[in-house]
């Protein structure tokens, strides 16, 4: 694919773990943002803010702060910058018996604490950045 072109790739669980961790302390966004389960491969292309994600199987992760049911599938991609992820794909919250996608994570600038997800459909969901800490 052309997007992954002059990309950094980490093979496996823990190395693709290093690599998103790293990213998501690099680019101020939540550390517990990514709560994936045996990953397969990490990208990131530095020149573009590309990043791909490959996992054996889908992961639904509870975040009971915000009590948020998130789905992460087998293939996440999209854009990093700082403070914000924009045209996510393979992410989709519950939202009553709905799944919509999440296509952006933007984090407050100045920093107020909250962070928002905005799905395709123009629903924006707000909730205080520690919601998404690492263990949560």
């Amino acid at each position: 694919m052309a997007e992954k072109e002059g990309g950094v790739v980490n093979k496996g669980h823990e190395e693709g773990m290093k690599l998103a961790l790293s990213l998501l302390e690099e680019f101020t966004l939540p550390m517990g943002l990514l709560p994936l389960s045996d990953v397969i491969e990490f990208g990131f292309v530095r020149a573009t803010g590309y990043f791909w994600i490959v996992q054996k199987k889908k992961v639904e992760h509870n975040f009971k702060i915000a009590g948020k049911l998130v789905s992460y599938d087998t293939d996440i991609h999209g854009y990093i910058s700082s403070k914000r992820i924009k045209k996510l794909k393979g992410v989709k919250a519950k939202e009553l018996l709905l799944w919509p996608p999440v296509n952006e994570i933007i984090v407050d600038e100045p920093p107020t604490g909250k962070i928002h997800f905005k799905s395709l459909a123009g629903v924006t969901k707000t909730f205080p950045g520690e919601a998404f800490a690492a263990g949560q």
